[in-house]
């Protein structure tokens, strides 16, 4: 297994080693021993998992979740092929306005660890693109928050022209800066409980 860190402070890709025979292959996209020795801890109590399938050209997020109890993520794709980006939402991060961009596929079997309170978009590259989310909380529909993905503030780039295909939510989402002047916006204190360090990323 390979780790690698984020641009966005404690954000990390799991990239594994994938075993080919001829039946097909092989590949174990979580490890707790490289999830331990990277964030100092074992992956969070799963509190549930959801899986989305889209099509191609659709865009989903930037979502994020609402302090306090703001959600991690551990995040992958088991169909099709999207790109993923992170993006840091947290007033008070040392990372706050970056994002990275990184594409999943169930060849690569890479998966993505999002702490809590940070943003997170995806935007799938081909047809039945199939996502698969570990969540340390439950869907709370109260605590659900989105920034609008083509905001030019955050520059994200993405596929498919300026039209992608967006759900309402997110069409009507506020800017980057919209969201800051409301209040939405989760604080970096909050989402990185006190004495955990930056490596946990809030995510024990």
């Amino acid at each position: 297994m390979k780790v690698r860190e984020l641009a966005v402070e404690g954000a990390y890709a799991f990239e594994p080693e994938v075993f080919h025979d001829e039946r097909g292959s092989f590949r174990s996209p979580h490890q707790e021993a490289a999830f331990g020795a990277a964030l100092g801890g074992p992956l969070f109590p799963v509190a549930q998992v959801s899986t989305s399938r889209s099509r191609r050209g659709v865009v989903r997020g930037v979502h994020y979740t609402a302090t306090p109890g703001s959600m991690a993520k551990y995040v992958l794709c088991t169909g099709g092929r999207a790109l993923d980006v992170v993006v840091d939402l947290r007033l008070g991060s040392p990372t706050f306005g970056r994002s990275e961009r990184v594409e999943l596929s169930p060849e690569a079997g890479t998966a993505l660890y999002l702490p809590p309170g940070v943003g997170h978009l995806f935007a799938a590259l081909e047809e039945d693109t199939v996502m698969v989310y570990l969540l340390s909380a439950a869907y709370r529909a109260d605590k659900e928050r989105a920034v609008h993905p083509l905001d030019p503030a955050l520059g994200l780039e993405l596929p498919g022209g300026p039209d992608p295909v967006l759900s309402e939510r997110d069409r009507a989402a506020p800017t980057l800066a919209a969201a800051r002047e409301a209040g939405l916006l989760p604080s970096y204190a909050d989402c990185v409980p006190a004495g955990s360090g930056a490596r946990s990323g809030g995510g024990r």
